[in-house]
């Protein structure tokens, strides 16, 4: 599996398990899966949904900030990747 790091952790809110993620490369669609990893951070998950203003949409590229569900806490500045089947 390939990975390619498409932005970073710049926020989490850990009563409802959201992160705040800065898109620096690329694009993420819902559906993809991704990776954030960082200090005390390694883990893998589908992407459900995710919200700009409180708003659903379906995609994020470079330069957008979004809102994600994660399963799992992440910190800021945790690096998140796009993994893609090679």
């Amino acid at each position: 599996m390939a990975e390619q790091k498409i932005g970073r952790v710049t926020h989490y809110w850990a009563k409802i398990g959201v992160a705040g993620i800065e898109i620096t490369a690329g694009e993420i669609r819902v559906g993809d899966t991704i990776r954030f990893k960082g200090h005390t951070t390694d883990f893998t998950q589908r992407l459900d949904s995710m919200q700009v203003e409180h708003d659903p949409v379906p995609v994020a590229r470079a330069g957008d900030s979004v809102g994600l569900k994660v399963t799992d806490h992440v910190r800021d500045h945790d690096e998140v990747y796009k993994v893609t089947a090679d």
